[in-house]
């Protein structure tokens, strides 16, 4: 949507510029594709090095975050880390890039799982899952594996202002089996649906976007985080799964933990159950988190300390 007052030119510029924005994704879906699995990884770290050198506000904001995990983490090993979870971001776009490409048998190969049967003993239920997961890894990896075995799922994502571009990703994405739904007003009832359809719902839910969201203490600080995966949970009886996603040294490797399902009974007044279990999310993704920290893509301010949160 165009800015109010802006001219023409300028919006020709924006669509110019959303235009070049989504031709480049395209293409470098198709470099990736083309070039062979190895090449194609090892890339990633040189994307990675790019990619910090020219995002100096982005290292600043991740050197916080990793420190709320760990504050130790100081100097040299801090600068290492911080270099580590730029090469992990890139490496995701690389295999996001390539897996509509891969086979099934490639898929499989490179991806373990802990915590397996507690999904598919829920939808053997008949009552959907709710997956909920922090920014972690290569997430849409273990996406393609357990459409691979049948299960739909249904993505909620952040929408982008550039729509050619969000369109490319839904379109990526619905090549893995996934169906994607824009974060917004309209998420709700595809959510509702897609749970009684027996479906696996993803919520990435360690940034509060639309802000509203409950307050809990996350990494020793006060923040919040999106009700969504509580409300759900207590709306619809679908158990809430935290989950999270972590690259390998090995070639193509993915490891997956599904903690056990968040305690979602009632107990009280509504709004202080969808408190509580948001809390108990919040340490389930710490958890998560804490096992590999150097791959929470995480580059935006997160708590209200962190210059330009809530802009």
């Amino acid at each position: 949507m165009s800015e109010p007052g802006a001219t023409r030119f300028e919006i020709g510029q924006k669509r110019f510029a959303d235009a070049f924005t989504a031709n480049a994704y395209k293409l470098g879906s198709v470099a990736a594709q083309l070039t062979p699995g190895p090449i194609a990884q090892a890339s990633a770290s040189a994307f990675g090095l790019s990619m910090a050198a020219a995002m100096r506000s982005k290292r600043t904001m991740v050197e916080r975050h990793l420190q709320r995990v760990n504050p130790r983490l100081k100097g040299f090993a801090l600068r290492s880390a911080v270099q580590q979870s730029f090469d992990s971001y890139a490496r995701y776009w690389v295999e996001s890039f390539r897996l509509p490409a891969l086979s099934r048998r490639t898929v499989d190969a490179g991806f373990t799982i802990d915590g397996w049967s507690q999904v598919t003993d829920a939808l053997a239920a008949g009552t959907g899952v709710i997956l909920a997961l922090p920014h972690l890894g290569g997430w849409e990896w273990a996406g393609r594996w357990m459409t691979e075995r049948g299960h739909k799922m249904t993505v909620v994502v952040e929408p982008l202002e550039n729509k050619e571009l969000f369109e490319w990703f839904r379109d990526l994405r619905a090549k893995l089996g996934m169906t994607v739904v824009p974060l917004g007003p309209e998420a709700g009832s595809a959510i509702l649906k897609a749970l009684k359809n027996n479906e696996a719902v993803c919520l990435l839910c360690d940034r509060d976007i639309q802000g509203g969201g409950i307050e809990v203490e996350f990494f020793g600080e006060k923040t919040t985080l999106p009700a969504g995966p509580a409300t759900l949970g207590l709306r619809t009886g679908a158990p809430v799964f935290p989950v999270g996603v972590y690259f390998t040294e090995a070639y193509n490797g993915h490891h997956c933990v599904v903690r056990p399902a968040l305690r979602t009974e009632r107990r009280g007044k509504l709004r202080e159950d969808v408190a509580r279990i948001t809390q108990d999310l919040a340490r389930e993704l710490e958890f998560l988190i804490g096992r590999a920290p150097e791959q929470w893509h995480l580059f935006q301010p997160n708590w209200p300390s962190d210059p330009g949160y809530g802009t």
